[in-house]
C-alpha cells in the first residue's frame, strides 16, 4: 500500500450504474476532508456523467463509452486511446470501485498502482489480479458500506456509519431545465414517484402508485426514463387527479426536482437513491433485491416484500413486490410528510 502522504492524484473508476455511483459518491466529502489538496478524478460511462457533474470534490470528470463496444467492436480502439489520454495525469493511485473485469482493465490502462476489492468480495473475482492493494468486505454487506470502504481503505483511513448518517447532501446541479418548475406546487406537498427500474419484477404496480396518490392528495410527480415507463406515468396521471407525468428531463434536472421535493417514493433504482443522497425523505420499495442496498434513517424508509433474497443470485422472477399493501406505504408517507 502507498503511504497516503505519497498520494497527490487519484483516479476513481466507477463506471455504472446510477445507484452504485450515488452510493460511492458519499465517500468524496470525507476523502476531501481528510486530504484537502488531493486531486480526485472520476471515470464514468457517458450515460451517467450528469449524476457526478458539478460535484466540487471532483477535480476532473472523464467520460468513456464502453457500452458502445457491444454494438461496434472496432470502437474498443477509440476507447483505449481515450483512457490512455487520461493516464497522462500520472495518477499515484487508481481505485477500481466497480470490481468488474472491464473496470479492472480500465484501471490498468490508467496507472500502475491499483486498489480494489479482493477476489472474495466481488462477483468477477478475476478482476482482483489487476490490483496491487485489495480490500476485503463481504459481497452481501451493505452496498454503501462496501463502496465507502473500497474508496477509503486504500487511502489509509475509515469512514464510519455515523459519518455516513451525518453526511452533507452531495448531488449538485446547475442550469436545470426550467420546465420542472411548471410542475412543482407551491400549495401542496411535492411527492416524486419513481415507477421504473431495470427489471419488471422490481417495479411496484402502477395501480398501487395511483392508489397512493389518491390517498395522499398531494402533488405527485411521476418521473420516467423510457417509453415503457412513460406509459406507466401517463396511466397513473389518468387514474389520479393528484398525479402528473413529468416530461422527459435529463439527469441534471432530475437532481434538481428531487432536491425540491418533500418526499420520494420509488422502486430500488438509481433515481430513488438520489433522495437519500440529497437528504430528502424517501420510501424505497423492495421485492427481489436486498434492503441492505441502502441506509435506513429517520427520513429514509424501506418497505420489503415477504420473499427471501439471495445476494449472490437475485431472482428476476420474484414478483413478490406486487403483494406489498399500498396502505403500508400510504401510512409511512403520511408520517414522513407530517414529521
Amino acid at each position: 500500500m502507498l503511504e497516503s502522504k505519497d498520494i497527490a492524484k487519484i483516479a476513481i473508476v466507477k463506471l455504472s450504474a446510477m445507484g452504485d455511483i450515488v452510493h460511492a459518491m458519499v465517500a468524496l466529502q470525507y476523502i476531501k476532508k481528510q486530504f484537502p489538496n488531493l486531486q480526485i478524478d472520476w471515470i464514468v460511462e457517458s450515460s451517467f456523467y450528469q449524476v457526478l457533474e458539478n460535484n466540487p470534490h471532483i477535480t476532473n470528470l472523464y467520460k468513456v463509452n464502453l457500452k458502445k463496444i457491444k454494438k461496434d467492436k472496432m470502437s474498443i480502439f477509440t476507447q483505449i486511446k481515450t483512457i490512455r489520454g487520461f493516464a497522462k495525469n500520472r495518477y499515484d493511485l487508481v481505485i477500481d470501485a466497480q470490481g468488474l473485469l472491464k473496470s479492472a482493465i480500465v484501471s490498468k490502462l490508467l496507472g500502475a498502482k491499483i486498489a480494489g476489492y479482493d477476489k472474495n468480495s466481488i462477483r468477477e473475482g478475476i478482476a482482483s489480479v489487476f490490483y496491487n492493494d485489495t480490500v476485503s468486505i463481504a459481497y452481501d454487506e451493505n452496498t454503501i458500506d462496501r463502496n465507502v470502504k473500497v474508496l477509503s481503505a486504500p487511502l489509509g483511513f475509515d469512514i464510519g456509519e455515523q459519518d455516513i448518517l451525518d453526511k452533507e447532501p452531495f448531488l449538485y446541479f446547475k442550469n436545470e431545465e426550467d420546465i420542472i418548475y411548471n410542475y412543482l406546487s407551491t400549495s401542496l406537498k411535492n411527492i416524486i414517484f419513481v415507477v421504473g427500474s431495470t427489471w419488471e419484477s422490481r417495479n411496484y404496480p402502477k395501480e398501487k402508485f395511483a392508489a397512493i396518490a389518491n390517498a395522499l392528495g398531494e402533488n405527485c410527480l411521476v418521473v420516467w426514463g423510457n417509453e415503457e415507463e412513460k406509459e406507466k406515468a401517463l396511466w397513473i396521471e389518468e387514474n389520479s387527479p393528484y398525479a402528473k407525468a413529468m416530461p422527459k428531463i435529463n439527469l441534471n434536472s432530475l437532481k434538481a426536482v428531487v432536491s425540491k421535493s418533500d418526499l420520494l417514493i420509488g422502486n430500488d433504482t438509481g433515481p430513488t437513491h438520489m433522495a437519500w443522497a440529497l437528504n430528502i425523505p424517501s420510501i424505497t420499495i423492495f421485492g427481489p433485491t436486498p434492503v441492505n442496498r441502502v441506509y435506513q434513517t429517520q427520513i429514509n424508509k424501506v418497505v420489503k416484500s415477504n420473499s427471501k433474497v439471495n445476494h449472490y443470485k437475485l431472482n428476476k422472477n420474484d414478483f413478490s413486490i406486487y403483494d406489498i399493501d399500498e396502505n403500508i406505504i400510504i401510512n409511512m408517507a403520511k408520517s414522513l410528510l407530517n414529521g
